[in-house]
């Protein structure tokens, strides 16, 4: 298999536009598509052909940045959306519906779009009896982050996905801090969520969402644990998503949540942002790996300091900073002149958010700039 860097260049079986011979994928604005005739189309509405019909639904631009994370994760199809919230809504929905259950880390309780005929259960990530107490027969999926929001300690995924396999549920993993770093998939998820904003766009200019199914769980063989693939669909005449897909050797769950909900919402992805998304994606491993190194040498430049009472490297770029008191934290952080606030998280400029739950660490998301004038605006904070 080729290495990141190259398939975050190549990946896909993008080489060039079969029409123009342009090696950049073109921008397709444009909502509709010419049908060839009335058979044709009625073919297309009808699943028995693939084909462009809306760009709601689909679209060449949108299709190169699908097939392309589907390279770099190693998975079975992929969706791309309006925001990372448009991707974790769509990864519940496509699964769940009215007296259906999810079993969600803690973490991300307050983060879950509201949905009352949905029971939500919350459950800690780093004990998977959790989750297997809280799981019954109307569960349909195990949500949890790669990452402890506040700690940054990687989330025990590969436990976590043998349990979910034992209950028959899919587990799903946020990896938006850790692309690349974290691979869900290679420890048993079944799909993986990402808001492309930080790291994948990673310049802080436009918003997206990514749903990957990672190739790990057999949806058709889920049966009656997961209804909403594997029983007849009203809204396309009764028939059943991982049997219509099957011909073709795709995700049922990647098609139910473009042709269904995709469809029906409407959170799609102007082809502008997918453009813009794609040359984040492709110097992604070149900037984690730098970024990476900056983190490692401020790590090392401020462990022991008197000043911290604590110091945490998290994966990649991520590290926590611990201050003796909330108010300390807040000066430090009123005093930064160069790493600015959380908006520009996971982005070539360093950032700083506080961390859920504990006014005293502060979580910093390390930049392009250079060490030395990063490690200097640091000093100047503890010094408030």
């Amino acid at each position: 298999m080729p290495a990141p860097e190259t398939l975050a260049l190549h990946g896909g079986a993008f080489r060039a536009d079969p029409v123009s011979g342009a090696v950049v994928p073109p921008i397709h604005f444009t909502t509709s598509y010419q049908f060839r005739d009335t058979g044709h189309a009625s073919r297309l509405f009808g699943l028995e052909e693939i084909g462009y019909t809306y760009t709601r639904t689909v679209n060449p631009t949108r299709e190169v940045l699908e097939r392309r994370i589907v390279a770099l994760e190693g998975g079975a199809g992929a969706l791309a959306v309006a925001s990372g919230a448009a991707a974790r809504l769509l990864a519940i929905l496509a699964l769940a519906g009215a007296g259906d259950s999810v079993v969600i880390a803690a973490a991300l309780g307050p983060d879950l779009p509201a949905r009352p005929a949905i029971a939500a259960r919350l459950a800690d990530p780093a004990d998977p009896a959790t989750f297997t107490a809280a799981t019954d027969a109307a569960t349909r999926l195990w949500l949890v982050p790669s990452l402890d929001p506040t700690s940054l300690a990687p989330t025990p995924l590969a436990a976590l996905a043998a349990a979910a396999a034992a209950a028959g549920v899919p587990l799903i993993v946020d990896n938006s801090d850790t692309p690349l770093l974290i691979r869900p998939g290679a420890q048993g998820a079944a799909a993986v969520i990402y808001d492309a904003a930080p790291f994948i766009g990673g310049h802080g200019t436009t918003e997206g969402g990514l749903l990957v199914d990672t190739g790990r769980f057999d949806w058709a063989g889920a049966g009656a644990r997961l209804p909403s693939l594997n029983q007849p669909n009203p809204a396309y005449h009764g028939q059943v998503w991982s049997e219509v897909v099957r011909r073709w050797g795709a995700s049922p769950y990647i098609a139910r949540a473009r042709g269904d909900l995709l469809r029906d919402l409407g959170v799609a992805i102007s082809p502008m942002a997918v453009f813009h998304l794609l040359q984040g994606l492709e110097t992604l491993p070149l900037r984690l790996r730098v970024q990476s190194e900056q983190a490692q040498r401020l790590a090392q430049a401020l462990a022991g300091d008197p000043r911290l009472s604590g110091l945490r490297p998290g994966p990649g770029p991520l590290l926590a900073l611990d201050l003796p008191s909330a108010a300390a934290a807040a000066r430090f952080r009123a005093a930064l002149t160069l790493v600015g606030d959380g908006a520009a998280w996971g982005s070539v400029r360093s950032a700083l958010r506080p961390a859920p739950g504990d006014e005293r660490r502060l979580l910093l998301s390390v930049g392009l700039e250079h060490p030395d004038d990063l490690l200097a605006d640091l000093d100047r904070a503890l010094a408030a």
